[in-house]
């Protein structure tokens, strides 16, 4: 499970940090502190020196080097027990800290944590471990879907030094034995009766193809040495070419196929037919905690499909009305169809796509002082999904830059099936994952060096994907999607994430097939089948995730409408959008609370 944890950490939220290569100063008493907030932070600033030398990859991508010649032990029992012995020690040092007698900000820094580390621990007990650790690969949050970009001299992984590039050579290998590692533990799976569904294994088994078939100078961990920083001598150039060439030849790509033929010579045929947890021994106990941690609401999968269908009603009303504005004539489902299929909406080629989603982020640009006083600092760069994965990558997505400036956030964009990525649905995906969406809400909080790691750098689903949705509800004020179409694919947007409630938690909880969900999602939805057929996959491979959305989203536009009521003129939303994202990534329970003090406050505009 912390395996599952630490991964949905780096590419759910897709943080990155700061570029520190040495390790962040121990904490300094602030105007206000007592000994009790500095015991607080100490056990902060301890407990992150610890979970970086147990997760070197996470702390690449924070940009802390110090342990950037190792990969990491993931699978193991002894991590598992690491990680287990951690949490609780946190829990027992908390709890000989006198809460009452802390600051405002680090009682909500206690709260989090607290909140944090429950949940954690919960996905560390060995019922719940007994059914994630023999399931260490999917095709989601597998490592196959991020460590080869990591490593390609693209990704998050520096390559500015000599050192950064031999470093690299040992993470490699560390990848190929953790490949190993994992068909290990798919075999303890296998004799328990704790499988993936056969979905799941046969969208492995393309993925490990694609990368086999990267062979020599054109595989992705290759792109390193095709061009190097000034610094690096001819001879070591030569070098490290030849390393590189032979680590792939030798090392990573016969791992990749064992992996590879493990999968569809064995573990295949072991595999369910079924595609959701219900499905599988002692799935209904691990789908309820995994609702809660990524909802962090205590929330059952009947409420949560009932809130779902709820949902879904109020979205296609609404659809009617722009299918109305245009004046189409038919059914909604006709409506549907049009969207999908007539040429006007399909990109004629992906610079298109480039080109539009940089002209959508000037406009917003313009109002984006209307509703925000915190403005990150880290810029935005748009690039499309990398070729090896995006037959399964999102539509879109975002990964974190760092604020010193030397990495920028980046807004992907998937050009895969290039006629499925209708020109309706690009402002609304730029508003959920560049601006005002991921880049601010990652941005901004790691930025403020005035919080402790774990609140700048980690966080929860139902916060950041709640965050997204909701940025994606301030079209107005930013005057975007004042097209009925484009409109159309902002409801479209959130449809999808109404819809997810109901399927997700039909597959898990009530025995829906994966055909069953693609054909209710694209009755409720101009979607594509591509499209369609992606997010059911992604929901079978990471039970719960999906959820988080609109989970996230109600619980912040809630908080807004309590607040609106509350103040009424006196209601500023760069206030609220200041106190929703100036401290991390909250659990709901927290945020709600820490709305609740602001509103008692008068609702003030904070600046940074």
């Amino acid at each position: 499970m912390y395996l599952k944890i630490a991964l949905a950490a780096l590419l759910a939220s897709t943080a990155a940090v700061p570029a520190y290569s040495q390790a962040l100063a121990p904490p300094v008493p602030l105007p206000g502190d007592s000994a009790e907030d500095m015991k607080l932070k100490r056990l902060f600033y301890d407990s992150d020196e610890a979970g970086l030398k147990r997760d070197p990859i996470s702390a690449i991508f924070r940009g802390d080097l110090r342990y950037a010649d190792q990969f990491g032990d993931y699978l193991s029992d002894a991590h598992i027990a690491a990680e287990r012995a951690a949490n609780e020690g946190n829990l027992r040092n908390l709890a000989t800290i006198d809460r009452a007698k802390l600051t405002a900000v680090d009682q909500v820094a206690y709260d989090v944590f607290r909140n944090q580390t429950e949940i954690a621990l919960r996905g560390l007990s060995q019922d719940i471990v007994a059914l994630t650790i023999v399931r260490p690969l999917d095709h989601f949050f597998g490592f196959q879907t991020f460590y080869p970009d990591f490593a390609s001299g693209q990704g998050a992984a520096p390559f500015k030094t000599l050192a950064d590039y031999e470093n690299n050579l040992k993470r490699n290998a560390g990848y190929a034995r953790l490949l190993d590692e994992a068909i290990v533990r798919f075999r303890e799976g296998m004799k328990a009766g704790i499988v993936q569904p056969k979905l799941v294994v046969r969208n492995m088994i393309g993925q490990f193809d694609n990368l086999i078939a990267e062979q020599g100078e054109a595989s992705t961990f290759y792109g390193p040495v095709k061009k190097f920083p000034e610094g690096i001598s001819p001879a070591d150039q030569a070098r490290l070419r030849a390393a590189y060439a032979a680590q792939i030849s030798d090392v990573i790509v016969p791992a990749e196929k064992r992996m590879r033929d493990f999968l569809a010579n064995s573990y295949l045929a072991a595999a369910r037919d079924s595609v959701g947890l219900s499905g599988m021994p002692g799935g209904d106990k691990l789908y309820a905690y995994l609702i809660e941690s990524n909802t962090t609401l205590p929330l059952g999968a009947e409420e949560v499909h009932k809130l779902g269908l709820s949902e879904v009603a109020r979205i296609l009303k609404a659809m009617e009305v722009q299918k109305n504005a245009v004046g189409f004539k038919g059914t909604l489902a006709d409506f549907f169809t049009f969207l999908r299929t007539d040429k006007r909406f399909v990109p004629e080629s992906a610079a298109q796509l480039r080109d539009g989603y940089t002209a959508i982020g000037a406009r917003i640009q313009k109002r984006i002082g209307e509703q925000f006083s915190l403005l990150p600092k880290t810029a935005l760069e748009i690039r499309p999904v990398p070729a090896y994965k995006e037959k399964t990558d999102a539509g879109g997505s975002y990964q974190g830059g760092t604020p010193d400036g030397s990495r920028p956030g980046v807004f992907y964009y998937n050009t895969y099936d290039l006629p499925s990525r209708y020109m309706w649905e690009m402002e609304t995906l730029f508003l959920h994952e560049a601006v005002p969406g991921h880049h601010f809400q990652i941005s901004l909080a790691q930025e403020n060096a005035a919080l402790p790691a774990f609140m700048r750098f980690g966080g929860n689903t139902a916060y950041s994907e709640g965050w997204g949705l909701y940025a994606e509800t301030l079209w107005p004020e930013l005057g975007v999607e004042t097209d009925p179409y484009q409109r159309m694919g902002g409801l479209n947007d959130e449809m999808l994430r109404a819809m997810r409630l109901v399927v997700d938690t039909g597959i898990h909880a009530k025995g829906w097939t994966r055909d069953q969900s693609i054909d209710y999602m694209l009755a409720n939805s101009p979607m594509a089948r591509t499209d369609a057929t992606a997010e059911v996959e992604r929901y079978i491979a990471i039970p719960g995730q999906a959820l988080a959305y609109k989970i996230g989203q109600l619980t912040i536009s809630g908080a807004k409408a309590k607040a609106k009521a509350a103040l009424g003129a006196k209601f500023d939303p760069r206030g609220f959008h200041a106190e929703v994202l100036d401290t991390g990534a909250l659990p709901m329970p927290v945020l709600e609370k820490k709305i609740d003090r602001w509103i008692a406050a008068g609702g003030p505009v904070a600046a940074r």
